[in-house]
């Protein structure tokens, strides 16, 4: 008669298996990935440059187009405020305020670095306001400033060690998902490209702002890669708080606990990015390629390749406004004189952006502001009740959405073809192959402003916003960020 099975034998034969799969599957890993293995030496110069950042002067056009991308994510977290997301993470800071050392933006809340940096980081991204770095398929403004910005606040950094501590973000965070292959990576795994980046920039940036030497640069990198994660299910959240966790909030907190652990004498694996079980074999792909990180660590800027936004709304959006607005400087005309438009973008943009039910990223109804307005604002980009007014359904009706397979084959690159139809019978066209903003075709210091005090002003006042520009954009003067606070800081309770 055959014997019962014990639970202990059940165990044993489980874990035995368990184990086999498990060596199967890393013999498996490292035979598809053996570009994971890493080379040591890419620890080393990596730390050695990032414990050197913060007193390494850098080029004037990196430092005038880091003054762009710190002003403009200031304005994404103060305007984010009045939005759902932000109003959760503000509740989250108060309820939770503890030691007052940083600032929450817009609003009264003084709490905690790594609250801090986790609201901060939510209100960067309560909205499609901030930047973006299409090679890495990231957002690092919404985790790095807002992670710099706590662990400065913390103690008391100067504007350049600040502006330094934050491009050092961007070179760091978005390389490190280049090396793991960017948007391919992310459809194939399922990993969330932009927490990756957001964790490995969150952490170099706010390493930067608390002093760490390179032996501690490595461990904060071995700290940002065990709480690297993130899935892209984040893209069927219709509210965007989770993806305003994801890209920013989790991101800058995760940046920031790990600076102050190791300044206060935390120790980690010494190079994470090679050896047994290191970060490219445990999350990498056969096209990861982990020399990467460092490649030509000193001469590309990689804020010089991120984008700064010029509408508030969808980066599939983007060219499409553009063409409008391109189109109406050749030829004006009313949104009375439209009889159709057809909108021609990428397929897997018009999927993103295909009749949403939030109106920033639903591109009918953009294009029915912009035709009616004749602008698109970050207000009517946020105003729901006005996606059931019949004036706007009346011009969304005009709109065909028309998915590209040869605009396709161009993404990254975000072009966009529009043509409108007047009641004349004339047929108006206009493509947009870089669009405004981008690095192939940049915002100029004028035009951020601009956009920044759209944003600012409503919330901290025409006053203050004028301060916060000036402040950011002269931030070699800048003896102590802490001095921001009264600036970023809203009018109302929020």
């Amino acid at each position: 008669m055959k014997r019962d099975l014990t639970r202990r034998d059940l165990l044993r034969t489980a874990g035995t298996t368990l184990a086999t799969a498990a060596l199967d599957s890393r013999v498996s890993v490292a035979g598809a990935a053996q570009t994971g293995a890493g080379d040591p030496a890419t620890m080393g110069t990596l730390s050695a440059y990032m414990a050197a950042a913060a007193t390494r002067d850098l080029p004037a056009p990196v430092v005038e187009k880091m003054k762009h991308h710190i002003l403009d994510t200031f304005a994404a977290m103060v305007s984010g405020a009045d939005l759902p997301p932000g109003q959760i993470a503000i509740k989250m800071a108060r309820a939770h305020a503890g030691e007052q050392v940083a600032t929450v933006a817009g609003s009264d809340v003084v709490c905690g670095p790594m609250e801090a940096a986790l609201a901060n980081g939510m209100l960067a991204h309560s909205d499609e306001t901030d930047d973006s770095h299409a090679p890495s398929q990231s957002h690092p403004g919404c985790a790095v400033v807002p992670a710099a910005y706590a662990v400065g606040e913390q103690f008391g950094i100067d504007g350049t060690r600040f502006l330094r501590a934050v491009a050092l973000g961007y070179d760091v965070g978005p390389r490190v998902m280049m090396a793991l292959g960017g948007l391919p990576y992310q459809m194939a795994t399922h990993h969330s490209a932009h927490k990756i980046a957001g964790d490995f920039g969150a952490a170099a940036g706010a390493a930067s702002a608390a002093g760490l030497n390179a032996q501690q640069m490595r461990w904060a990198l071995d700290y940002a890669a065990q709480q690297a994660s993130g899935i892209a299910a984040w893209q069927r959240d219709t509210e965007h708080v989770e993806k305003s966790l994801v890209f920013g909030g989790l991101a800058a907190r995760n940046g920031v606990t790990s600076a102050l652990l190791i300044q206060l004498g935390g120790s980690g694996v010494e190079n994470v990015f090679s050896g047994d079980d290191n970060f490219f074999l445990a999350y990498g792909a056969p096209e990861s390629k982990p020399g990467m990180v460092v490649d030509k660590l000193g001469e590309r800027f990689e804020v010089m390749r991120t984008n700064i936004k010029k509408w508030t709304v969808g980066s599939p959006i983007q060219a499409p406004l553009d063409a409008l607005e391109n189109m109406r400087k050749k030829r004006s005309f009313d949104a009375s004189q439209v009889r159709r438009v057809v909108v021609r973008i990428a397929t897997s943009e018009a999927k993103t952006v295909n009749n949403r039910e939030m109106p920033d990223v639903s591109l009918q109804h953009m294009i029915a502001v912009m035709l009616l307005d004749k602008t698109a604002s970050f207000a009517a980009a946020h105003d729901r009740a006005r996606m059931k007014d019949p004036a706007i359904l009346r011009e969304r009706a005009k709109v065909q959405l028309a998915p590209d397979q040869a605009l396709e084959a161009l993404y990254p690159r975000r072009e966009a073809i529009v043509e409108v139809t007047l009641t004349d019978g004339t047929t108006l066209t206009e493509r947009v192959g870089a669009v405004r903003g981008t690095s192939d075709n940049p915002m100029t210091r004028d035009e951020v402003v601009a956009k920044c005090r759209e944003l600012l002003v409503p919330t901290v006042g025409a006053a203050n916003a004028t301060a916060l520009i000036e402040t950011v954009l002269n931030i070699e003067r800048l003896t102590d960020v802490r001095r921001l606070r009264p600036l970023v800081q809203g009018q109302g309770d929020h």
